[in-house]
């Protein structure tokens, strides 16, 4: 399959949600060992800085998502425990 050209983010949807979790984002690459380990590991496959963030972005909505809809705290154990 040929390549597309350079990955871009999106400017659809609201400018305030799409701005909103950059910088929670930034502190968990940092301090989160879930996420520093994911967002470790695109660089490693080739994607270039903007588009790992944006991943952790949308890991870190999954995550909220999850969250609020199970109406239990964050376990990063989850998924170990659910093999």
């Amino acid at each position: 399959m040929p390549a597309r050209g350079k990955a871009r983010l999106s400017k659809r949807g609201n400018l305030h949600l799409r701005r909103a979790p950059y910088c929670p984002a930034i502190m968990a690459m940092r301090h989160s060992p879930v996420l520093r380990t994911f967002s470790q590991r695109l660089p490693d496959a080739g994607k270039p800085k903007l588009v790992v963030i944006a991943a952790v972005m949308r890991k870190l909505r999954h995550l909220a998502f999850g969250v609020l809809r199970r109406q239990r705290p964050f376990d990063p154990n989850w998924i170990a425990r659910r093999t």
